[in-house]
C-alpha cells in the first residue's frame, strides 16, 4: 500500500492561515508544535508534516476502511526534513518527503523496502476505479494496481507500486 499528498506552497501561503489561532492545535500533536515553533522555517515545517498526515492516512483508509480525518491521530516522528514515519491507531507508516522551493511533496508506505519498487505515473495514464480506488492495468505483470493520487494548486502526482 501507497499514499502521497502534495502542497503547492504559493497557493498554501495564499489560502490557509496556519497561525491562526487554534489551527496548530487542531492538527499537530505538542511535540509537532515544538518542531514547527524550533524550525528555521516554521511554514516549511508546516507543510512538511501536513503532507506526510495526509500520505499516511490515505493508505490507513484503504486499509481499515475508516473515512475520518482526525490529523492529531497520526502523528508524526521527524528524522529529517525527506525522511519519517507516522502512527496512527497502532500502525506505522514509513514516509519519504522532498522539498522543494515551490511544493512539498511526500509518499507513504507500509514497509521501508517498498520505496525501490515506487513507479510515478503520468498523468496521460488512465486511471480508472475500482471498488472505489484509483487503479491501472499492468500490461506486463498482467495485474490492476492502486494508486495514490494528489493534487494541489499547479502540481498533481501520482504512485504506484512495481510487482516485487
Amino acid at each position: 500500500m501507497i499514499g502521497n499528498d502534495i502542497v503547492d506552497l504559493a497557493l498554501a501561503k495564499k489560502e490557509s492561515n496556519w497561525q491562526r489561532k487554534g489551527f496548530l492545535e487542531k492538527i499537530f500533536t505538542q511535540k509537532e508544535q515544538l518542531l514547527i515553533k524550533n524550525a528555521k522555517n516554521s511554514e516549511e515545517m508546516v507543510w512538511n508534516l501536513w503532507t506526510r498526515k495526509e500520505a499516511a492516512y490515505k493508505i490507513y483508509n484503504r486499509e481499515t476502511g475508516f473515512r475520518g480525518f482526525n490529523p492529531v491521530k497520526l502523528v508524526c516522528f521527524y528524522e529529517d526534513q525527506s525522511k519519517g514515519t507516522v502512527s496512527c491507531e497502532g500502525f506505522l507508516y514509513y514516509t519519504q518527503t522532498f522539498v522543494s522551493k515551490e511544493f512539498i511533496y511526500t509518499i507513504a508506505v507500509l514497509e521501508k523496502e517498498y520505496f525501490k519498487y515506487l513507479e510515478k505515473i503520468d498523468v496521460a495514464t488512465k486511471i480508472s476505479k475500482i471498488n472505489g480506488i484509483p487503479s491501472i492495468f499492468d500490461n506486463v505483470s498482467l495485474v490492476v494496481k492502486p494508486v495514490s493520487i494528489s493534487h494541489h494548486g499547479r502540481f498533481w502526482e501520482a504512485v504506484t507500486m512495481l510487482p516485487f
